[in-house]
């Protein structure tokens, strides 16, 4: 019984150790494809790890920072662009050159070129003004054919009006037809009114430098005569000077009383000497081109005082400009006591 019993142990003792020998073997399979698995990866990360520090140190050497590809894309749209402004630049020189600068915009909305202007002369007239308007074209502004050769000869003069306070009322109707049928107004899209002058000053300005490119913009009131050849003379004297301020230079009182028909409702900026700074007596006065750009730029920010003169001088505090005292602005009254001769 005993022998019989040892001898069916044998076998499975045998089975147990071949299993085991199996078992073994594949864990051992196993163990080294997971070593070649995990060298691998060890390797690559390594290999990853020096081609990134091989590129730091390139980007490094040239001074570079690392940048997204939008970024990338951004700096090369830049640099496109900054291509295509040095390209119109170079248009825009050569067309100084030859003395084409601007475009005039006519009324029926076509556009001619035009060679810079000496000036362009702004009337500043109100409305029940037109026997002045017709004395003034009589006298030396000239119309029609008149108007249009000296235009030819460089110099641009349009009376300046505003609109009236109740839109196309029989004011605005006897403007427009009176510049349909002599062609020389700028009607500015505000409130004509003795409080709105100073603005209609700026927007005159602002228009003018946006119609005509011309070395000068003259303002001049429409009780002014002008001797057009001295003005051009006179104008011309000065245009190698960037930033010119002309002018009957004066500083005048400043009245802090309201019932003053002068009164200065910011007189307390101006001191306790109470008197305005030096500037161009309002009849007539010239501003070079650069400062009547500067004009159109800044308009929403530009201070206004109770008189159109002084508002004007007061754009240029501050600025790097010449004042010119010109004496030959310097107005005097007549023997009617309504017109004042200039130059």
């Amino acid at each position: 019984m005993r022998s019989r019993g040892s001898s069916n142990r044998l076998p499975n003792s045998g089975g147990f150790g071949f299993h085991s020998r199996i078992s073994a073997l594949v864990l051992s399979m196993f163990a080294t494809m997971a070593t070649i698995y995990v060298a691998a990866r060890m390797w690559q990360d390594a290999e990853s790890r020096v081609y990134l520090i091989q590129q730091l140190h390139t980007t490094t050497a040239l001074g570079n920072s690392a940048i997204s590809v939008d970024n990338k894309l951004k700096v090369e749209a830049c640099r496109e662009q900054v291509h295509k402004l040095s390209a119109l630049e170079m248009d825009l020189s050569a067309a100084r050159q030859e003395g084409f600068v601007s475009k005039e915009r006519s009324e029926n909305g076509s556009t001619h070129s035009k060679k810079r202007l000496l000036a362009v002369i702004g009337i500043i007239t109100t409305f029940g003004r037109k026997k002045n308007r017709d004395a003034i074209r009589k006298a030396w502004m000239g119309s029609g054919a008149a108007l249009r050769k000296l235009e030819e000869k460089g110099i641009v003069v349009r009376f300046v009006i505003g609109r009236s306070a109740n839109r196309r009322d029989s004011l605005d109707r006897e403007i427009d037809n009176e510049h349909r049928q002599t062609d020389d107004f700028i009607v500015l899209n505000q409130v004509e009114a003795p409080e709105e002058c100073s603005n209609k000053i700026k927007f005159f300005f602002v228009h003018a430098v946006e119609s005509w490119d011309a070395e000068f913009y003259v303002k001049v009131n429409d009780d002014v005569y002008v001797n057009i050849d001295t003005l051009g003379a006179t104008l011309s004297a000065h245009s190698d000077k960037p930033r010119v301020y002309m002018g009957c230079m004066k500083s005048g009182q400043v009245f802090s009383e309201p019932t003053h028909k002068c009164y200065e409702p910011d007189w307390w900026k101006f001191g306790d000497a109470k008197s305005y700074f030096r500037h161009a007596s309002g009849e007539i006065y010239a501003i070079s081109s650069a400062l009547a750009q500067f004009i159109s730029i800044n308009r929403s920010i530009l201070r206004i005082y109770a008189h159109d003169d002084v508002s004007a001088g007061s754009w240029f505090i501050g600025l790097d400009v010449k004042h010119v005292d010109e004496r030959k602005f310097c107005c005097s009254p007549s023997s009617t006591g309504s017109i004042c001769t200039a130059i």
